[in-house]
């Protein structure tokens, strides 16, 4: 569904939700080597409230995106919460009509979510967080749209990379979080945003292509 509207966010954050859910035991695990063991949990209870959201009470996909950051906010604890909700709300903000979403929209999109979390963060690219994975994915994503290239090729790409970006941080030394505690020690482990991170991507290239 190329169409951006409040059903089709929705279908995209349902999908979303149910891949956190599955997936939570795993991000907890991510999350007990180098953090507070609580991402999986907290993630969560943060995107099964956002699922819980009617798309017939939004008249279009900015109020849905809105709604669901702030959601997020209020429901999952440290700091998750505020990143991921910065980052719908970032998007909110940007799709301000509904309608055929471009891969430009898109780019578009995604580096004001990306500038969202750094801003609120405070994470540079290499710090070992969702960043590393949300960074090569929005270049990803613009340099399609700046080839012409498809919403599904755009999405695919970004995917693509957003799974390198997690892959990478494996090697890296954590320098913000929880994480950043344990110094050389957090070396050798996958940060659990960037992997939440990949999974939200790859979400939104089945769901909004």
């Amino acid at each position: 569904m190329s169409d951006l509207s409040a059903q089709s966010v929705s279908t995209w954050l349902k999908d979303f939700a149910d891949v956190i859910n599955e997936q939570a035991n795993y991000l907890t695990d991510l999350d007990r080597q180098i953090g507070d063991a609580d991402h999986g949990s907290n993630m969560s209870r943060g995107m099964s409230a956002v699922a819980a959201l009617d798309p017939a009470s939004f008249t279009d996909a900015s109020g849905m995106l809105k709604k669901a950051g702030m959601t997020l906010v209020s429901t999952v604890g440290g700091a998750s919460g505020p990143l991921y909700g910065t980052f719908f709300l970032r998007l909110g903000t940007t799709f301000t009509s509904d309608g055929e979403l471009s891969a430009a929209d898109l780019a578009r999109g995604m580096q004001a979510g990306l500038d969202g979390i750094i801003a609120r963060g405070k994470a540079s690219p290499g710090d070992k967080t969702l960043v590393d994975t949300l960074t090569p994915a929005v270049a990803a994503a613009q340099q399609a749209a700046d080839e012409g290239r498809s919403l599904a090729e755009a999405l695919q790409a970004a995917s693509k990379a957003a799974d390198q970006g997690r892959d990478s941080t494996v090697d890296m030394i954590a320098k913000r979080g929880r994480a950043s505690y344990l110094g050389e020690r957090s070396k050798g482990h996958q940060d659990p945003g960037a992997t939440s991170m990949a999974l939200l991507i790859d979400s939104a290239a089945r769901c909004l292509a």
